[in-house]
C-alpha cells in the first residue's frame, strides 16, 4: 500500500515538472507591432492610418519596448462619423498623427493586469486617464477588448474606442470641427492657430455663432498665397464670424437689386441669396455648403476667402491708377477735374457703386470726341458723364450693387438712366453706348468702405 501511494506521487511529481517544463518552453512572439496589426482584419483602419507615416512605421518596427492601444475598424468608423467625415484619408496628416501618437507609450510593455489607475503618459506627451472600478477603462469610456496580444517590441491591447487626446478633443462638436478634421481646410487652421488666441477662443466659446468656413481653394481664389501678419489674419478671421447661429433656412432674402448688410465679428458684409440661383457674399465669394451643425452653431462652406474692404472707393482707384499695371489713370485724372465727384469717391459715408472705365475705354472716347485727354472736355460734359456711372441709395438699400445682384432692365445713376442686361454683362447708357463688364474676378466687385466697383471698357455717355 504503501509503495502504492509512493508510485502515485513520484507520477504526481513528474508532471508538475513536465507542466513547468512546456511552461518554460512557450513560444516566443515572432513578429513586431506594425505586424501584428497587419495581420489581424480587424486593425485595418489602423493599419491605412499609420502607414501614411513612414517613421512611425520604423519605430513601431525596430528595437524598443512599447505598449500600444489599437483601436479597431469599428472605432474609426464611430470617430469618423463623429467628426463629419469619411474617409481617414480626409483627416489632415498633422492631426492624424497626434492621434496616433496618443495610442502609443513608449515607456516600456504595460500588460493589463499591470494597469492601475492614474494617468499615463503617451508619445504625443499627452496623458491616458486609465480607471479600474468594474474593468479597465481608458478616458472613462474605451475598453480593452483584446488584452495582452505580445510582439518582439511590446505589447498590443485591442480596444474599441479611438482615444481623442484634449489637445484635439477640444474642437469636437464646435463649429471648427468641419475644418480641423478636413484637409481641405488646412490653410484657415493655420490661419486661425497664427492669429491671436482670442480668435480661436472665440470660435471654440460655447455661445451660438456662425462660421463661413473657406477651403484651401478659397484662400488662393482670394490672392492669399502666404499667411499674412497677425493684425491682418484677425481681420479677415473675424469677418467670416456672426455672433449669432444663422442657418440656410434663415438667411435672409430679398428680389435683387438689393442686397442685405450683415454684420459679423469683423465688419459688414453684403449677402445676396437668390434661391437657387445660390447664396453669395460681397458678389464674389458663394456658400457651396450649409448647415454643418456644432453644439455652438452653424458653419457654412464658402469658396472664396472673404476680405474686409480697408479703403475707400476713391481710395482704391487711385491706387489701381498708380500701379505697376494701372487701369484707372484716366479716371482719377477725370475725377480730379471735378472735386465733388472725387470727395464722395474719398468720403468714408457714401454709400455708391461705380462702373469705372479703364483707360483704354478713355482712350477710345478722346477718338470718338476728336479731342486728345481729359482736359480737352469741359467740365459740364465731364460732370454729367461721370455721373452717369454712379448708382447711389436709395436706388437699392445699401448703395452697392453687386454683380450677383444684377438684373435686366432700366437702372437710374445720379445723371439718367442706364440698362442692364444681366445675362449678357453689359450696361447701355443713356446715347445708346454697350459696356461689357469685366470678366476678370479681380475687376468686378471691388468692395470699398463707401461703395462698390466695377470695370467696364467703354465709357457711358448719357443722352446730352
Amino acid at each position: 500500500m504503501k509503495r502504492q501511494k509512493l508510485t502515485l506521487g513520484l507520477a504526481a511529481l513528474m508532471g508538475i515538472m513536465i507542466l513547468a517544463g512546456c511552461e518554460k518552453d512557450d513560444p516566443q512572439p515572432t513578429q513586431n507591432i506594425v505586424e501584428i496589426a497587419q495581420d489581424e482584419p480587424s486593425l485595418s483602419s489602423l493599419v491605412t492610418a499609420l502607414t501614411k507615416f513612414p517613421d512611425l512605421v520604423s519605430i513601431l518596427s525596430g528595437d524598443g519596448d512599447f505598449t500600444v492601444f489599437a483601436p479597431d475598424n469599428n472605432a474609426f468608423a464611430a470617430l469618423l462619423a463623429t467628426v463629419g467625415q469619411t474617409s481617414i484619408d480626409d483627416v489632415p496628416e498633422t492631426v492624424l498623427k497626434s492621434l496616433l501618437q496618443y495610442h502609443v507609450l513608449t515607456s516600456g510593455s504595460v500588460l493589463s493586469s499591470e494597469l492601475t489607475a492614474g494617468n499615463v503618459v503617451t508619445a504625443n506627451t499627452e496623458s491616458i486617464a486609465v480607471t479600474t472600478s468594474g474593468g479597465i477603462k481608458l478616458n472613462g469610456s474605451a475598453e480593452v477588448t483584446t488584452a495582452d496580444v505580445m510582439a518582439t517590441n511590446g505589447v498590443v491591447h485591442i480596444i474599441d474606442e479611438v482615444l481623442v487626446p484634449a489637445s484635439i478633443g477640444r474642437f469636437v462638436n464646435t463649429i471648427v470641427e468641419p475644418a480641423y478634421f478636413n484637409k481641405n481646410f488646412t490653410t484657415l487652421i493655420a490661419a486661425v492657430s497664427a492669429a491671436s488666441p482670442s480668435i480661436l477662443e472665440t470660435l471654440l466659446s460655447s455661445s451660438k455663432k456662425t462660421l463661413f468656413a473657406p477651403t484651401n481653394a478659397a484662400f488662393t481664389a482670394a490672392g492669399i498665397t502666404a499667411l499674412p501678419d497677425q493684425a491682418t489674419l484677425d481681420a479677415v478671421l473675424a469677418y467670416h464670424a456672426l455672433n449669432v447661429e444663422v442657418r440656410a433656412s434663415q438667411l435672409p432674402s430679398a428680389a435683387a437689386p438689393s442686397n442685405n448688410d450683415i454684420n459679423t465679428l469683423g465688419g459688414v458684409f453684403y449677402l445676396s441669396n437668390r434661391g437657387s440661383s445660390g447664396v453669395f457674399i460681397n458678389g464674389r465669394t458663394r456658400v457651396t455648403g450649409t448647415d454643418i451643425l456644432a453644439d455652438n452653431g452653424v458653419t457654412h462652406v464658402i469658396d472664396r476667402t472673404l476680405l474686409p474692404p480697408s479703403k475707400t472707393i476713391g481710395e482704391i482707384a487711385v491706387a489701381a491708377s498708380t500701379a505697376t499695371v494701372a487701369e484707372f489713370t484716366q479716371l482719377v485724372a477725370a475725377l480730379t477735374r471735378v472735386p465733388a465727384l472725387l470727395e464722395a469717391a474719398l468720403d468714408p459715408t457714401s454709400n455708391v457703386t461705380v462702373f469705372a472705365p479703364t483707360d483704354a475705354a478713355f482712350s477710345a472716347l478722346y477718338t470718338a470726341l476728336d479731342v486728345s485727354g481729359i482736359n480737352d472736355i469741359d467740365i459740364s460734359t465731364l460732370t454729367a458723364v461721370l455721373q452717369h456711372h454712379i448708382i447711389t441709395a436709395p436706388t437699392t438699400p445699401t448703395g452697392r450693387v453687386f454683380s450677383t445682384d444684377l438684373i435686366n432692365g432700366s437702372v437710374p445713376t445720379l445723371n439718367g438712366d442706364i440698362t442692364i442686361n444681366a445675362t449678357a454683362g453689359t450696361v447701355t447708357s443713356g446715347n445708346g453706348t454697350m459696356a461689357n463688364i469685366s470678366s476678370n474676378a479681380a475687376l468686378v466687385n471691388v468692395l470699398g468702405t463707401n461703395g462698390v466697383i466695377h470695370t467696364i471698357d467703354k465709357v457711358l455717355v448719357p443722352s446730352l
